[in-house]
This record gives structure tokens, sequence and C-alpha cells, in this order.
């Protein structure tokens, strides 16, 4: 059984997505509606927390988009660079990276996701939904500190950590947070590659091959 993805459109599991496409693996991609554990009660036989994404490699089954884009660099990166070396300089850097683009900068944004839009009606609370958008603009501090001296968040190159901080300038977008325009180079550096736009392009056609209607989080 080769590598499988439980993924939805533009959501978390896009960092293993976009990680795949990089390496150019081959992987076979489910569709699920977001967020799946309440419109694909089925998925929960698969990962009873009913979260994606989730990633089949044999035995192995991983549930955290960062350290799945870790897994992936690391097991099948060979001379793609996306893994850094412990060895290397910016092996801090880079597993720092991992973490920080989801535990510090997605955290709050699924809190504005939470609160502007999955809630029923009654119990949104756009106050609640401004404030966390404001504390993940102030946690883009540390990216705007490395991106003043580097192009990459490490080993002066594109990594796998970039993928995972990339992935919270994606969301940011989807939710309608403006980003600061210092980020604009660096976003724009990262959309340009190949294994970005091969991502876009592969759930689209995989949710249209499944009869999937594709509806952006921004949307729901």
């Amino acid at each position: 059984m080769g590598l499988v993805l439980y993924h939805c459109h533009n959501a978390r599991s896009f960092r293993a997505l976009w990680t795949l496409e990089e390496l150019g693996l081959s992987y076979d991609l489910v569709m699920l509606p977001f967020p799946p554990r309440a419109h694909a009660r089925e998925y929960l036989r698969e990962n009873p927390l009913g979260t994606i994404p989730l990633l089949v490699d044999g035995e192995t089954r991983m549930t955290e988009s960062a350290a799945i884009a870790e897994y992936l660099s690391v097991k099948y990166g060979g001379e793609s660079g996306l893994a850094v070396r412990p060895d290397e300089p910016g092996f801090g850097a880079w597993l720092n990276a991992l973490d920080y683009g989801e535990a510090t900068l997605t955290f709050p944004q699924t809190l504005v996701l939470r609160y502007s839009r999955l809630e029923p009606e009654e119990r949104r609370n756009p106050q609640v939904a401004d404030d966390y958008a404001k504390w993940f603009l102030a946690r883009l501090r540390g990216l705007e500190s490395i991106l003043k001296t580097a192009d990459y968040v490490a080993a002066n190159r594109f990594t796998s950590g970039d993928i995972s901080v990339g992935y919270a300038l994606l969301l940011a977008g989807s939710l309608g947070i403006e980003l600061p325009e210092w980020t604009q180079p660096y976003w724009q550096r990262l959309t340009a590659r190949e294994g970005y736009t091969s991502a876009q392009a592969a759930q689209l056609r995989a949710a249209e091959a499944q009869g999937l209607r594709v509806v952006p989080l921004g949307q729901l």
C-alpha cells in the first residue's frame, strides 16, 4: 500500500499535500468536506479524532501537519533539500519553523475560523475572532525578524519549514486577515514554486473526480 493522504481543500492538510508535490511522490488523495468530523462521519473509522490531515504510509499513521511535512522531508526527501541535516547550521531554525508555523501561527487562526464561521450563528463572536486575528498578526514578528536577513526560514533555501509557515499565510488569506506588506515578497516566492501550484491543482482535480463540491474555508 502506498502513501494515502486524507485532505480538505486548503485546510491544514495542505502542508502535507504541498510536501508530497515538492518531492514528486506518488500518493492517493482522499478529499473530505470540512470539517470531516461533522460532514463525513465515516472518516472517524480512519481517524477517531475526526481531524485532518491523516497520512497513511504502511503501518505509519500521522495526524499532525507539521510532523507529516518533517516525516516526508526526512524519509523521502533525498537530495531535495526540504529537510535540514543535524550537522547543518540551519537545523535548529528548520525544526523551530516547522512548529512555529503550526503552534504559534495557525493556532490563533483556528479560533478566528471557529468564532467567525464554524460555530452556529448564535454562538459566533466577532470580538473573539478579531482578537485572535490580531494575536496572529502579532506572532508574525518572529517571521519578520527572519526575513530581514534571509529569503527563507532556515538554511538559506526553501525547506519544509517554509511549507509550515507558508500555510499559515495561505490560511490568513482564506480568512480575510490582511497580511503586512513585508510578507508579500516571501509569499510570492513560495507560491511561484511548482510544488505549490501543482498541490493547488491536485486538490481540485481530486475533488472533481470524487464528486466533492469545494467550499473555500472563507465561505463556510
